[in-house]
């Protein structure tokens, strides 16, 4: 049976992953984000694209009425968009509150309201019973991420993973997180990694090795599959025991 799938940041890493992993299975995949030629340029076959500013109200007002059209029942959303603000224009003040405000901003609107927005938008529309919602977290939730913005944004999709589990549980509705740890060949890190870092982040690991996004991939998979329909407001960790540390 083909499901209609919805990924925010769809468009790259580990959201473009998990669009071709449900592709796959002939599922019908709606990819998310700000950047109109990189939805183009994905290249998941049949899948449709949506450019729009998640953490503003108006452009997901348009992502809604545009899966309404389109899709009508959404079987799965996948909340993947987010990001540590690399990739943005810095505070453009020198003024240390200034720039504490803007990155705490910031993180808050990328990885937090872009969440909450789209799925109180689409939470009508999920699929009674049978509709999954995945949110995207990070191991920083668990063990900071040096400044704090990034990692209280994260942590702050768990406790409302929890209260919409709840909620859309008695319509047959499981909610659930992945938290990844060092996930390699993203645009995450822009270009603040260096071999120094690499390898400390490698060597917090069990097994040795970086994350891939299909290893991600494959676990919001899963969890969207019939085969999880009693696991949810789960946390579930993707980081090769670095969580755990050495």
């Amino acid at each position: 049976m083909t499901r209609n799938i919805v990924i925010s940041g769809g468009g790259t890493g580990i959201g473009l992953a998990a669009a071709r992993a449900f592709a796959a299975d002939g599922d019908r995949v709606l990819l998310l984000g700000r950047r109109a030629d990189v939805l183009e340029k994905a290249g998941v076959p049949g899948a449709l694209g949506y450019a729009a500013d998640l953490s503003e109200p108006g452009d997901v007002r348009g992502v809604a009425r545009f899966v309404a059209e389109e899709l009508g029942t959404v079987d799965v959303l996948v909340n993947a968009a987010g990001g540590a603000g690399y990739l943005e224009p810095p505070a453009g003040s020198d003024d240390p509150l200034d720039r504490v405000a803007h990155a705490w901003t910031l993180n808050f609107r990328q990885n937090t309201l872009t969440a909450a927005l789209l799925t109180e938008a689409l939470k009508d529309r999920l699929a009674t019973p049978g509709g999954r919602v995945l949110f995207l977290s990070s191991i920083a939730a668990y063990r900071g991420s040096g400044t704090g913005a990034y990692a209280a944004a994260k942590a702050g999709l768990h406790p409302y993973a929890h209260d919409l589990a709840r909620e859309l549980g008695p319509r047959g509705i499981t909610v659930n997180v992945v938290a990844p740890g060092y996930v390699e060949d993203t645009e995450f890190f822009g270009d603040t990694m260096d071999a120094a870092r690499r390898e400390k982040l490698v060597a917090d690991t069990s097994n040795g090795r970086a994350g891939i996004p299909g290893d991600v991939a494959e676990t919001l998979h899963w969890l969207a599959s019939p085969a999880a329909g009693h696991v949810t407001s789960q946390i579930v960790q993707v980081n090769g025991g670095a969580e755990r540390g050495r």
